[in-house]
């Protein structure tokens, strides 16, 4: 496996329809949403989909979820103490992580902590700091959130008589283009033996985040990614910014549109820059 080369920033253009990318559980699951009304999915919901999918192509993961267990170990002490290479290196904190990065794609995608009582490490407390960074989505125009009011009668338990009808609530967001910005870091990918072929492997996922991610408040179509920029610097530290990289992109409502209601109302442009590479990717 070769050596992370060069910076690379990257962005992901997505829109959703008719569903609830990212409910917030201190607001009765309703779609997050910023107090400007802009919706917002967080980094950490995004590393999910991110980690599932890494899970679907056959990478082991370090952090599963309960509805995507791979190997039957249901917690991360249990999964850190079960790795015979964890245990090899003992308290050599630096073997350890170098061991944990080579073991599982998504430490040293995004680094770890491991500080687990009776893991098998000894009471080794590592931290892993990762080289790919992504931000919170964040809607091009605020949003409105539709809610509906709904009930189910069921019976959890046997009995004779029929169990009372439950009020609930289901939020959506009727129609919203997302935006999520990230970057590879080379000095961090040294660290963690990120290589070249995992920077492709991530922009493989950005480009079909969504598959395999259907849920009731997420049906299958609506969530859908329009667009991944993946920038390429000509050096290891990066000829500018990420901010400024960032910057280049613009996603704008069409002139003759009044209200949005498909990525086909937006225009997505990419300002060009010198000595920058950029590949631009449809969503699949």
């Amino acid at each position: 496996m070769s050596e992370f080369t060069n910076k690379i920033d990257f962005a992901v253009v997505f829109s959703v329809k008719n569903a609830n990318p990212n409910g917030d559980p201190l607001n009765g699951n309703r779609p997050r949403e910023t107090y400007d009304g802009f919706g917002e999915v967080s980094d950490v919901c995004l590393k999910r989909k991110i980690r599932n999918r890494m899970m679907d192509l056959g990478y082991p993961v370090f952090v599963q979820s309960d509805d995507k267990n791979m190997d039957g170990i249901r917690s991360l002490s249990e999964r850190a103490g079960s790795a015979p290479e964890l245990k090899e290196a003992g308290k050599d904190k630096e073997k350890y992580a170098a061991a944990a990065c080579k073991k599982w794609m998504d430490v040293r995608t995004f680094g770890q902590v491991f500080a687990f009582k009776g893991n098998g490490s000894d009471g080794v407390s590592v931290g892993v700091r990762g080289p790919v960074s992504i931000q919170t989505a964040v809607s091009v125009a605020p949003i409105d959130i539709s809610s509906m009011q709904i009930t189910k009668s069921v019976n959890s338990e046997p009995s004779e008589k029929k169990s009372s009808d439950t009020m609930g609530m289901k939020h959506r967001v009727d129609f919203g283009m997302y935006v999520t910005y990230g970057s590879i870091n080379h000095q961090l990918a040294e660290k963690t033996g990120f290589s070249d072929e995992d920077a492709e492997v991530i922009r493989q996922i950005l480009v079909t985040l969504f598959e395999n991610d259907a849920s009731s408040a997420r049906p299958d179509g609506s969530m859908e990614v329009c667009k991944v920029i993946w920038w390429k610097h000509n050096s290891f530290l990066g000829q500018y910014s990420s901010a400024k990289v960032h910057r280049s992109l613009q996603v704008q409502k069409k002139p003759d549109v009044d209200v949005p209601k498909s990525a086909d109302d937006f225009e997505i442009t990419v300002a060009e820059m010198p000595d920058l590479k950029v590949e631009i990717y449809d969503g699949i």
